[in-house]
């Protein structure tokens, strides 16, 4: 198969994707690399129908990658994700308000064109955690205790675009992360960026039937088919604060020969075994729980 992969500078060095890309390539497959945050595009003639038997983008938040990934879907390529998926979790004003409205454990959520325009939420709601909708990897994650720390921070806040909201869930300062990745669901354990802590090491756990069923519930609100889920397991049950498309993988046993798997997997099938789901409140009540977490090596393609 011939496959590119969209790769911006922040990940030009990163085991994920390269060990992917290598993994791959030794598999006999062809991959063309595009770094699109540092080369000048030739938006016309970079997408070609039938060039390639899949788009798969590794981009920061905010990167031009998504863009050029989504002229791919336009003129009927095979992208991983889906790419209009990868919008709806990349905005995370758009993605709260989607999970939200589908079932899923997200809290509450204000979003702001202008960090004053957060004096507005009530003192009730604090602490509150804040940070940028197009955010990622932790960035510029701040708790924010009371309306007087909100007013010392409005300087640290400017700048940062369109800012969310939301009412901080108590926690034991780590959180689980799920990596979804062919059809399987792996549980790593690792601080919470609000409770950074040297010593705490991300490390595997076992998946609780609760969280699987969330984790699987995500892929399918937002038509994800690799992924992560940040949960909380907070006073009131598990709480997902964050939805990543193409993640680190961190901790997944042969991760890349998983991924690399998968991707070859969704190219050969046309793409999302997980199209956008309908604007259905019930819609996740249909979902079945996942079955036991399995862990093994995978064969080459």
């Amino acid at each position: 198969m011939r496959l590119c992969f969209l790769v911006e500078e922040h990940y030009r060095h990163d085991g994920m994707p390269n060990e992917v890309i290598r993994r791959l390539t030794a598999w006999g497959h062809r991959v063309d690399v595009v770094r699109p945050g540092g080369s000048l595009l030739s938006m016309t003639e970079a997408v070609r129908a039938g060039s390639h038997d899949a788009w798969v983008l590794k981009t920061v938040s905010g990167g031009p990658g998504l863009t050029l990934l989504e002229a791919a879907a336009a003129v009927g390529l095979t992208t991983v994700n889906d790419a209009r998926s990868i919008r709806g979790v990349r905005d995370k004003a758009l993605a709260a308000a989607i999970g939200r409205a589908r079932g899923l454990p997200l809290p509450p959520t204000y979003a702001a064109a202008r960090p004053e325009l957060l004096r507005e939420i009530p003192a009730a709601e604090y602490p509150l955690v804040v940070k940028p909708a197009d955010g990622s990897s932790g960035r510029a994650v701040h708790l924010v205790s009371s309306p007087e720390r909100l007013e010392a921070m409005l300087p640290v806040l400017a700048g940062e675009g369109l800012l969310i909201a939301q009412p901080y869930v108590p926690n034991s300062g780590t959180d689980i992360k799920v990596y979804a990745v062919g059809g399987e669901l792996f549980a790593t354990e690792r601080c919470s960026p609000l409770h950074p802590d040297p010593a705490v090491r991300e490390r595997g756990v076992p998946l609780s039937a609760e969280v699987a069923a969330i984790a699987a519930q995500v892929g399918a609100v937002y038509g994800l088919d690799l992924y992560g889920v940040d949960v909380l397991l907070g006073p009131e049950g598990p709480v997902v604060v964050d939805v990543n498309d193409f993640p680190s993988f961190r901790q997944v046993p042969d991760a890349a020969a998983r991924v690399a798997r998968a991707v070859l997997d969704l190219a050969r099938g046309g793409g999302s075994a997980f199209p956008p789901a309908p604007p259905a409140r019930s819609y996740a009540l249909t979902l079945p729980i996942p079955a036991q977490v399995r862990a093994g090596a995978v064969d080459g393609a």
